[in-house]
């Protein structure tokens, strides 16, 4: 029995350890993607209403490739990503789903970083003021910089690999973060560096907010495992 418990009590520093490390890194690396965020907005407000030319090149480009199969995506990538199917029906849906899993930790994380990433891409939008594409063909609110849909995708993508880290998962979020971006400029309703920015502060957002809900992530996991939960 003692030497059970030694091992379980170097079982629990390990861990904490890694809990600390994981902190660490996400406060990190989420402090400097909001930061580059911010960064790349105050680049473009110094540019007044003059686009990158990255930007005119890449909207000129995608409407070459007009054709209704892509517009038809990208207008359904426009209705899931935002209004009240992004913005309420995604989050509470997955943590509905979380709940169900036996992960109410995930879910408040889920509901927290959603709502983080929402009210910083509001921040920027409002700081910036960024005009849009003159030749948008979907209705959108104030502010091109950053874009809320991709920022919306690199949250949830960011958060699923937070709750579920395997492979799979970190590269289905990262192929709808870039269809998101695709679609948003295919429609003209953001700059290229729009998406970017979006991409920035979406990701930052689900980083810093995971670093808070750390332990409670971390514990949940370890007894999911322990079940044999599906994803634990």
């Amino acid at each position: 029995m003692p030497h059970q418990d030694r091992q379980n009590g170097a079982m629990t520093d390990v861990r904490r350890d890694r809990v600390r490390g994981t902190v660490a890194f996400q406060l990190v690396v989420g402090v400097l993607l909001v930061a580059a965020s911010v960064a790349l907005g105050w680049w473009i407000l110094s540019r007044g209403v003059e686009p990158f030319p990255i930007d005119d090149w890449w909207n000129t480009l995608v409407a070459e490739w007009w054709h209704p199969a892509l517009a038809g995506f990208s207008r359904v990538m426009n209705w899931v990503g935002g209004g009240w199917v992004g913005v309420l029906a995604v989050p509470i849906g997955g943590a509905i789903g979380l709940v169900l899993l036996h992960r109410p930790w995930a879910a408040a994380y889920f509901l927290a970083a959603e709502a983080v990433s929402a009210g910083f891409v509001q921040v920027l939008k409002h700081a910036f003021g960024r005009v849009r594409p003159e030749d948008i063909l979907v209705v959108s609110d104030y502010g091109s910089y950053p874009s809320g849909h991709v920022a919306n995708a690199a949250t949830i993508a960011v958060a699923a690999f937070v709750i579920f880290p395997r492979v799979w998962v970190a590269v289905v979020g990262a192929v709808w973060v870039v269809l998101m971006a695709f679609s948003r400029t295919y429609l003209h309703a953001h700059w290229l560096s729009d998406t970017v920015g979006g991409a920035l502060v979406g990701a930052g957002a689900a980083l810093l907010v995971a670093a808070a809900f750390a332990v409670p992530l971390s514990r949940e996991r370890v007894d999911a495992a322990s079940r044999g939960a599906w994803l634990g």
